[in-house]
């Protein structure tokens, strides 16, 4: 049987993804930056980054929620691993936001573009909470068909995360859990 990993395992593995998921940012951007692609041709690799992302924490969440069924982690335990994850998620998206709206200024409505790139970035966080946390949209808007489909899957996983794991954790956890025999 697979044993959970630590508390301090786990903090270092889900810093390591927050550097993974900064530099794939940072690196999209420079892949922008080398005009390499058109800008219809760079919208394509940000869908197929996000759709990686997508798979990976959907994939990644179910693994949390199934591990801590195994080991019968406590409750609150397993939403300290969702928020944690939960802010990855969002981070991620903001990251895919900022590089559409580089290549295709306009892809968001409200995103003015004599604002700096931390202005950018951290516009593109606040969307990306609201979306995640089905607040919906406010100030900005998704306009072009490649800024609707990353908020598409944002959105998708965030219902994934959130209504599956985390609002039913406990009748899933005693669903899941293995019988054990009565023992004589």
């Amino acid at each position: 049987m697979k044993k959970e990993p630590g508390i301090t395992e786990q903090m270092i593995r889900q810093g390591g993804e927050v550097v993974v998921i900064v530099l794939v940012g940072i690196g999209l951007q420079a892949l922008w930056g080398a005009h390499w692609l058109t800008a219809h041709a760079f919208c394509l690799v940000v869908l197929a980054a996000a759709l990686a992302k997508t798979v990976f924490f959907f994939v990644e969440n179910l693994q949390h929620i199934l591990m801590a069924t195994q080991d019968d982690m406590p409750y609150h335990r397993v939403l300290g691993v969702m928020g944690v994850n939960m802010a990855q998620i969002t981070l991620a998206f903001a990251m895919d936001y900022w590089c559409l709206e580089t290549a295709e200024p306009a892809s968001f409505s409200s995103i003015d573009a004599t604002w700096s790139q931390s202005e950018q970035l951290f516009e593109f966080f606040f969307f990306s909470v609201l979306n995640f946390s089905f607040f919906g949209f406010g100030d900005v808007t998704p306009l072009t068909i490649p800024a609707k489909l990353v908020t598409m899957m944002e959105v998708l996983l965030a219902f994934f995360t959130v209504i599956f794991l985390l609002s039913d954790f406990v009748s899933l956890k005693d669903s899941l859990r293995v019988k054990k025999p009565p023992q004589n």
